[in-house]
Order: C-alpha cells, then sequence, then structure tokens
C-alpha cells in the first residue's frame, strides 16, 4: 500500500467519523444504555460511568506494602494522570490492572462486570487494556509500517499470518494512526533509525493498532526533547474521549498541559486527587513529592 493510498485512507477514516457525530451517533451507535441490555462481543460495560474500578486493593511482597488499602476508579474516556515518589506504588499499580502482579486482597473491575483477577495477562490485553512501559519496544529491523501492521489485533496463527493482506478498513486505520502518531512521512523507514521520541509514538501507534479501551503509559515523555513532548501532549489529548488512558509521570510541565484530575499516590494508598493546581496546594502533597 502506497503513501498516497494511506492518507486517502486518513481523510475517509475522518469522513466517516464526522459523519457519525453529525448524526448524532455516540461510541455505542446511538444506541439507548440500560441496565438490561446484551453484552455484545467484547463490549466493555460502562453502564456505570465507570471502565476501571479497585477497591481496598492489598499487595505485599516478602512483608513490604506496596500497595495499601488503593481504591481508584476512572471514567470512560477519561485521561488521568498518576504522578507520587519512587517507591509510592504507581509500577505496581499498573501491573496489578494488566494482570502481572495478583493482590493479596481487594477488587479489580474492568467496566461493571469484568473480574480482572480472573484472568491472565494475555486475556486481560485481549479485552483491551494495553500498556506501555518506559523504554520503547519496537521491531527495530521493521519498517514502521510493518511495526503497526504487525499490532494489527488479528489471528496470529501460523496459516492466517502467511497469507494476511490487508483490507480497505485495516489500511485506513493504519494510515489514520500513522497521522496521529506523526509518522505519516516516515512508514518506510526502519524503526530502529527514528529518535527515541519517534520511537516512543511508535509504541503508542502500536498499541492503538490493537484498540485498547484503556492505556496504561509509564512515563511517556521520558529522554523526549522539549518539541517531542509538546507533540505527545497534542497526540495524548487527541486520544482523550476515545480512550480511557492512565499516565503516570514526574514531568509536571507535561502534566498540567493534559490533565483533569492528578491522583497522588505515596505509600500505596492515595494522598490526594484533583486538579493539578489543588495537589500542588496540598501541604502533604508537597511534603512527601513536590518539595524533593
Amino acid at each position: 500500500m502506497t503513501p498516497d493510498l494511506l492518507e486517502q485512507g486518513a481523510q475517509r477514516a475522518e469522513a466517516r467519523r464526522a459523519a457519525a457525530a453529525s448524526a448524532g451517533q455516540t461510541a455505542s451507535g446511538g444506541r439507548a444504555t440500560g441496565f438490561s441490555r446484551l453484552k455484545h462481543n467484547d463490549e466493555v460495560d460502562t453502564t456505570h460511568g465507570r471502565i476501571l474500578y479497585l477497591e481496598d486493593v492489598n499487595v505485599s511482597f516478602d512483608g513490604f506494602k506496596a500497595i495499601n488499602h488503593l481504591s481508584l476508579d476512572i471514567a470512560p474516556g477519561e485521561l488521568r494522570c498518576i504522578i507520587g515518589p519512587n517507591g509510592a506504588g504507581k509500577t505496581t499499580l499498573m501491573d496489578i490492572i494488566t494482570g502481572k502482579t495478583r493482590p493479596d486482597s481487594g477488587s479489580v473491575f474492568f467496566g461493571s462486570t469484568i473480574d480482572l483477577l480472573r484472568y491472565r495477562e494475555s486475556d486481560i490485553a485481549q479485552m483491551g487494556i494495553g500498556r506501555k512501559f518506559q523504554k520503547p519496544t519496537v521491531f527495530e529491523q521493521l519498517s514502521v509500517f510493518e511495526n503497526l501492521e504487525l499490532a494489527l489485533k488479528t489471528h496470529k496463527g501460523v496459516l492466517p499470518s502467511v497469507f494476511f493482506r490487508l483490507n480497505s478498513e485495516q489500511g485506513d486505520r493504519l494510515a489514520q494512526t500513522l497521522h496521529m502518531i506523526h509518522l505519516g512521512d516516515s512508514l518506510r523507514r526502519q524503526a530502529g533509525t527514528l529518535s527515541h521520541g519517534q520511537k516512543q509514538w511508535l509504541e503508542i501507534g502500536m498499541l492503538l493498532m490493537q484498540d485498547p479501551k484503556l492505556l496504561l503509559l509509564d512515563e511517556p515523555v521520558a529522554g523526549m526533547t522539549d518539541e517531542e513532548t509538546a507533540r505527545t501532549a497534542e497526540l495524548f489529548l487527541s486520544l482523550k474521549g476515545k480512550h480511557s488512558l492512565m499516565v503516570v509521570e514526574h514531568d509536571m510541565g507535561f502534566i498540567n498541559t493534559i490533565s483533569d484530575i492528578v491522583t497522588v499516590l505515596c505509600d500505596g494508598a492515595v494522598l490526594a486527587q484533583g486538579t493539578l493546581a489543588e495537589v500542588q496546594s496540598n501541604a502533604r502533597v508537597v511534603e512527601v513529592y513536590l518539595g524533593r
């Protein structure tokens, strides 16, 4: 598929979104929601207004309390920033959500009906929870295009993979993603030749190709230039509302640009929550984190 065709695909995808918006359709296709509606395919039930819900979660490692009676919830389409000192439990929180770490006690739900503690990491990823670690992980010997193509949510058996060809919808989605992550002019470049920030964008694009409903992003702008950080903020703001995002970050300028609600963790529990201005004025937050 040529760059011209990819650009045309991005334009068609944008036109479809505009048409849906003008028709008054929501992400549910204009359907009315209700507690009695059926759950279709991999649809996550957010009729109660929350896509992620943790209640009274506890985790200990060899006697060390990494997570201490932690309760947290995130709304569909929300962009939540998580901050806190080293050892506050931020990484463990993401490990719990993605199934890497099992809590000693507590509840973790994806939507209203999916108990994440019953599933393995691979199952949770298939449900629509994508995670990006701090260090970008891409296939450096492959092109940007090939990385995104491999990340498509398709059947990964041997024969389907050998005979796989992009259909028009998948091509449109790939083109749209390339444009969104600012790599539309680099689709044939080998991923290993990209800058650190571009590799970060490519990995985010690979997650987007899997159509996640919730994205967990660990220090996404660490090591980026000021220009790359600004473009990453634009990217995250464009994703807000279409996906739910949990962003762990230390860069207060970046957080100030993207955040509505900031949660401060300390000693495995929620220390404070609110706007960035509100948590920055919290004396306890200043003492244990911002004042350092």
